[in-house]
């Protein structure tokens, strides 16, 4: 097999966070009296880490007085509460399952709080995922390769022999900045046709075409994709 490490972005590949993550925007937004933001407009809104986030939530942006204040009442309340709603693509589990019984290594990378990223990895994952890392000081967030390059020297595994699994453009933008091969799913955030206009050549609609894929080999390198 040509890959002995398969790399996962976290929210809208493996789980499905879209609903906590509103909440918890919605929550702090209604804090401070602003008006409150859809699902669909929260799904455009996310896979640049929490700070973004926030920005692209609240009016006026980071420019916006409030919007230190609002960032940290999210980051409390989500920390608290990012397991209400929050649930397990079907097919997950099998498929994290399957790898690891071919002795593939496992990891996460997200730009969720690093604190968020264990704590979800040790209550879905942690019998199959060997290293979960998120956002914290002294670690570029995604699309910057950092995460990855974390997360490869805990496993002690070769980039060479890693294929990065994601469903969005930052995902895309990750695996090309990090110099590797790249699956993007279309059952996660963005749409088939939005992942092909951000560059994405291999697409899996499936947990098990991302087994097959990875199989056989044939995920696209990332190296040419647009950043």
């Amino acid at each position: 097999m040509k890959y002995t490490t398969v790399i996962f972005d976290l929210d809208g590949t493996l789980l499905n966070t879209l609903e906590d993550l509103m909440d918890a925007v919605n929550y702090a937004l209604h804090e401070y009296g602003y008006p409150k933001r859809t699902l669909d407009e929260i799904r455009t809104f996310v896979g640049n880490g929490a700070g973004i986030l926030v920005k692209r939530a609240l009016p006026d942006g980071e420019s916006n007085p409030d919007f230190e204040e609002i960032l940290s009442v999210f980051r409390k309340y989500y920390t608290a509460h990012c397991e209400i709603k929050t649930h397990v693509y079907e097919g997950i589990l099998q498929l994290l399952q399957l790898l690891q019984n071919d002795g593939l290594k496992l990891a996460i990378v997200s730009n969720k709080p690093d604190s968020a990223v264990k704590e979800l990895n040790q209550s879905y994952f942690s019998s199959c995922v060997q290293a979960a890392v998120g956002e914290k000081e002294g670690i570029r967030r995604k699309p910057a390769p950092d995460m990855v390059q974390n997360a490869l020297a805990e496993l002690n595994s070769l980039q060479a022999e890693t294929v990065y699994v994601g469903d969005s453009e930052v995902d895309i933008q990750t695996a090309a900045n990090a110099g590797l091969d790249c699956i993007s799913v279309s059952w996660g955030f963005r749409d088939t046709d939005f992942l092909r206009s951000h560059g994405a050549s291999v697409i899996a609609d499936t947990p098990q075409q991302v087994y097959e894929i990875i199989h056989s080999g044939t995920a696209c390198s990332s190296q040419n994709a647009s950043v």
